[in-house]
């Protein structure tokens, strides 16, 4: 349909191709009543005025930028290493150097897994150990199947757009620093993952998982507007925490570290409600997380945390959207009827937007 009425336009303009049409800017117009009042205050000769002599406005494939996708490392050393398993599917692990120039890293290489597999791999068939600083949107899009270990830090959007893979990054072994009282990655991390897991031993940055909608992720403490509109997933912070934290969250649990019990002047309550953890399954919950971000990162806080579960179960909070706790609750409410579970959320949902 918008093809369509682009060519009732273009006929209208007489013109026949999208070529023929870029850059005759003599065609537009400006509109004299505008609905914002201060567009009238806009300026746009400089924009809409066309020059004789510079008409160069058609697609010239000379002008196209060299991204140097080739020079990446994913082209250069991780798709030539798994280039076997890519074929078979055969679990398969490569150990390499990186600095904070290798953007990206990983995302070539997943996207040559998806194209392969989908989403049928199991976890860490394909494995990355990196050593050095990872630059911006290390592990962006990764997919299930594909496990980057990253042994050093990394810049902003540390896993971006997580679909699936596994991320985990923890300081050299030797390092003289305590790891959970030092940022270890970036600001904006995880920014949109819809699926997947990452432990970070450490704290991340200013807004920490926004807009995450399925992943699960470990931290030892974030910045500012973590949480921010978060719509699913599940976040565990074994740390501290700056404010504003779940402005917007919408849906997804978070189990934060509170042992000042101070959390409550840091989180933004318009949408969300913090409670104790009281139930079996949200204390079993928690301590899963830790026991594998443990496992996964050697971290010295985790540990300390589970070789004294029993005291610390008390330090910690639980942030829950307040709708998505009125389904889950409806959901409990509707399977204890004998509903199915499918629609049990079927009911849950329709019963809660419509406020019953």
């Amino acid at each position: 349909f918008i093809a369509e009425e682009l060519r009732e336009i273009m006929a209208e303009l007489g013109i026949r191709t999208v070529d023929e049409m870029v850059g005759h800017s003599e065609l537009l117009r400006v509109r004299v009543k505008s609905a914002a009042p201060m567009a009238s205050f806009i300026n746009l000769d400089k924009i809409l005025y066309k020059s004789a002599a510079n008409d160069k406005t058609r697609f010239d494939r000379a002008d196209l930028y060299d991204f140097k996708l080739r020079d990446t490392i994913d082209e250069k050393i991780l798709l030539k290493k798994f280039a076997k398993s890519l074929k078979t599917g055969a679990k398969a692990g490569a150990e390499i150097k990186i600095t904070s120039t290798d953007r990206s890293l990983g995302t070539i290489l997943g996207s040559e897994i998806t194209k392969a597999f989908k989403n049928t791999l199991d976890d860490d068939t394909f494995t990355v150990k990196c050593t050095g600083g990872g630059g911006q949107s290390f592990g962006a899009f990764i997919p299930k199947g594909l496990t980057l270990e990253l042994c050093g830090d990394s810049n902003d959007y540390f896993g971006k757009g997580l679909s699936g893979g596994k991320l985990v990054v923890y300081p050299p072994k030797d390092s003289r620093f305590e790891a959970g009282e030092n940022i270890i990655i970036g600001n904006v991390a995880l920014y949109g993952a819809t699926s997947g897991k990452a432990f970070i031993n450490g704290i991340a940055g200013e807004r920490f998982c926004v807009r995450n909608s399925g992943a699960t992720a470990v931290c030892e403490g974030v910045g500012d507007h973590g949480l921010e509109y978060m719509t699913g997933g599940t976040v565990a912070i074994l740390g501290g925490t700056g404010k504003n934290l779940a402005a917007g969250m919408s849906g997804g649990i978070a189990y934060i570290y509170d042992p000042k019990h101070d959390l409550y002047t840091r989180v933004n309550k318009a949408l969300v409600t913090i409670d104790v953890l009281s139930e079996k399954n949200d204390i079993q919950e928690l301590k899963d997380l830790i026991s594998e971000h443990y496992e996964a990162t050697g971290s010295k806080r985790a540990k300390k945390l589970l070789d004294n579960f029993d005291d610390e179960i008390g330090n910690f909070k639980k942030i829950t959207p307040n709708d998505y706790k009125k389904i889950i609750t409806s959901i409990a409410g509707y399977e204890a009827k004998g509903m199915s579970k499918e629609q049990s959320e079927i009911e849950a949902f329709y019963s809660v937007t419509k406020g019953e």
